[in-house]
């Protein structure tokens, strides 16, 4: 058996190897958050550029009624898993609202998308299935294939050719195609229609993690499915969370009776798990009523988007194809990448350094994402910051 001293030697030497390759991750203090998108991070006043808080709703007083109110009515937490006592009438609503917002018969919700990807291949899945991948797919996505003990094949990011050959060449009974509506370290959509009419074809499931799709994409904020007009029966499993575009926290599965039931009896991340808090709860409908009445917030998104692709175009600086809120800017080298990020907070900007595992090697880049809670003048300074530090951009 390892001794206490002999684990300590083995994992200092491990992070040792990571600050040498500048892979170490470091946490940051958040002070305060002000107005919209302002943070004290560290002491220091920052804009925040890298936050998923896509419609800038994490503040909005409605939002914060909402709460407040449903805590001093149920209490600051659920006390129980849904299935013992935790399933409040706040809980109950939201779920019935989600469906009838997404258009679909049932909704449950999770306490994070991580433990509903989990939850769903666990309840969906055995070990005679094969969950086929997008490459790159959300961690938790690839960790649900893992843990529900089915096979697991990624076909090439976004290429439907790519998928084709994989449902060809599989056998399994049960198969499951996987991805990411929006993905979140590039900001590209999933080409979803060819997907849907690959996983019917060969009689698959295709499952669609919307996360930062959802309250964002399409002409009611409805997400990626309702930009490509896809429907139950040609996405069954769809996945979205509500701590991006709605800016409260938790997460919930959208689709049929049967499914929803299944999950209920299935799924260990729902059964075995603390609810929400209610005053969460009251929060995401409030924020979901927003998303459906104030389509100003996605417009004003749009148009904070197009501002910075122009600004970085101008600069001679390029970008992926993302028409979305996360606006990656390739670095390559992780060092790099954190020496960028390090400086543009020190000129009062919060953008992470996004580097492996989370990206590939070679990689690197920072991932700024636009709010609708940004004005014109953040994203002008934001763009003299980037052409100040000589942003040596990777094509």
């Amino acid at each position: 058996m390892e001794s206490g001293v002999a684990l300590d030697e083995r994992l200092a030497s491990r992070l040792d190897e990571l600050r040498r390759s500048g892979l170490y991750r470091k946490r940051h203090i958040v002070d305060a958050v002000r107005g919209a998108m302002e943070v004290i991070v560290d002491g220091r006043p920052c804009i925040d550029f890298c936050s998923n808080d896509y419609l800038g709703l994490r503040r909005d007083p409605e939002i914060l009624a909402a709460f407040v109110a449903a805590a001093g009515h149920y209490g600051v937490g659920s006390g129980a898993a849904h299935l013992i006592t935790g399933h409040t009438r706040e809980h109950h609503a939201l779920e019935e609202e989600l469906a009838d917002f997404l258009e679909r018969p049932r909704a449950l919700l999770f306490s994070t998308g991580y433990m509903a990807n989990l939850g769903i291949a666990v309840a969906l899945a055995g070990r005679n299935d094969t969950f086929i991948e997008d490459r790159l797919n959300h961690a938790s996505l690839l960790d649900a294939a893992r843990l529900a003990g089915a096979r697991l094949q990624r076909y090439a990011h976004a290429d439907a050719a790519a998928l084709a050959r994989r449902l060809e060449g599989s056998a399994s009974a049960g198969r499951f195609v996987v991805t990411n509506g929006v993905f979140s370290m590039d900001g590209d959509l999933a080409p979803l229609p060819e997907l849907a009419q690959l996983s019917a074809a060969h009689r698959a499931c295709l499952i669609v993690d919307d996360a930062h799709g959802f309250g964002v994409i399409g002409a009611g904020g409805a997400g990626t499915l309702e930009h490509f007009g896809l429907d139950v029966q040609a996405v069954p499993v769809l996945m979205v969370t509500l701590g991006k575009a709605l800016g409260v926290f938790g997460a919930a599965v959208a689709g049929s009776e049967a499914l929803i039931e299944t999950l209920i009896q299935s799924a260990r991340t729902y059964i075995y798990t603390t609810a929400l808090p209610p005053a969460v709860a009251a929060a995401a409908r409030a924020a979901l009523r927003i998303v459906q009445c104030q389509a100003w917030r996605r417009e004003k998104l749009r148009a904070n988007i197009a501002r910075f692709r122009n600004g970085v175009s101008a600069l001679g600086l390029e970008l992926p194809a993302s028409m979305t809120p996360i606006q990656p800017l390739p670095v390559g080298d992780a060092r790099r990448a954190v020496q960028a990020s390090e400086a543009l907070v020190a000129a009062g900007f919060r953008i992470a350094a996004i580097r492996p595992p989370t990206v590939p090697a070679g990689s690197a880049r920072l991932r700024v994402t636009l709010s609708a809670g940004h004005d014109d003048t953040h994203i002008d300074r934001l763009l003299d910051a980037l052409a100040s530090i000589k942003l040596g951009v990777a094509a």
